[in-house]
């Protein structure tokens, strides 16, 4: 089994920022693990490129969560290559494919009301994009304790807490966690996601006490890329924090 970690990169409001979806493969399977904005196919398959790959070859996306800087490009990459199968976590499911509101978007109409005035337009227009996210079958439910063999055999962690279907994606061989946004890497440390974006602050406690039971050596967060330090320590020390 191997990983690419990608770096891809976007513009938002005149900052340009990055994000990393993984690729995990090994002779048989090529899984991508989120897949960014919905402008993003052109510049994944020159990433992947350049690390040797072909999107041609990709087998599987997972998704962590349905938020759309994660799978905001995932219609359009089934679109092109169909035998890609989409695998997400059964809670999610029903936001991906469109049978039930974007929490996101919920969330946002939950606020606009007690928004500055001079916000409410560009929360109008945030709505409005999130709305556009073009929803996708999954074929593929996961939930928590799956296991699957290939790519050198990873789990299916359930990780709610920013988002109640929220999942990682745990690779034992190599002691690796893909977080998705359960944790971000800020200034060198890793975190819990921001709490803005947080829809259960106390599941992301929890979630972060049920990381540090297992035995990771590095994570690879969507928002700040890979972590090698004290996993353990700063999982502990994010419980700690939020206990208080």
């Amino acid at each position: 089994m191997s990983y690419k970690i990608l770096d891809l990169k976007f513009d938002q409001n005149g900052g340009r920022f990055t994000i990393n979806p993984v690729v995990i493969y090994d002779d048989q399977e090529m899984v991508l693990v989120d897949c960014g904005h919905p402008d993003a196919l052109p510049k994944l398959e020159v990433l992947m490129s350049d690390e040797g790959l072909d999107m041609a070859d990709l087998t599987k996306i997972i998704i962590t969560h349905h938020d759309h800087d994660h799978m905001g490009a995932l219609a359009s990459i089934v679109r092109k290559y169909p035998n890609v199968r989409v695998m997400a976590s059964a809670i999610d499911a029903p936001h991906i494919e469109g049978a039930a509101k974007s929490l996101r978007l919920v969330q946002a109409e939950s606020i606009h009301d007690n928004l500055p005035e001079e916000q409410k337009e560009s929360a109008r227009r945030f709505a409005t994009y999130l709305e556009s996210i073009e929803p996708t079958k999954v074929d593929v439910l996961l939930r928590d304790g799956d296991w699957f063999d290939f790519c050198g055999g990873f789990e299916i962690i359930a990780t709610p807490g920013h988002m109640p279907g929220h999942i990682s994606i745990y690779l034992p061989e190599s002691k690796t966690l893909i977080s998705g946004d359960a944790l971000v890497v800020q200034k060198g440390d890793l975190e819990n996601a921001n709490p803005q974006y947080s829809l259960d602050i106390e599941g992301t406690r929890t979630s972060a006490l049920k990381l540090s039971k297992l035995e990771i050596e590095r994570v690879i967060c969507y928002h700040g890329g890979l972590y090698t330090g004290d996993v353990h320590s700063a999982l502990i020390k994010m419980v700690s924090a939020e206990s208080l």
